[in-house]
């Protein structure tokens, strides 16, 4: 079973230990926004408030 998780662009996700480790465990699949994608942090307040209650 694949696991898929989306990401924004943050260079921390893109590091050298980050895609060996990737490598490592491909059932892990990264999916990245778009860097000019404000609109998803209204998402992301959406899923805390969900999450809070």
């Amino acid at each position: 079973m694949q696991v898929h998780l989306t990401l924004d662009n943050y260079a921390t996700h893109k590091t050298p230990d980050s895609k060996q480790w990737l490598l490592a465990h491909p059932r892990f699949r990264l999916h990245f926004t778009p860097t000019s994608a404000s609109w998803l942090n209204l998402v992301k307040r959406w899923f805390a408030e969900l999450t809070r209650k």
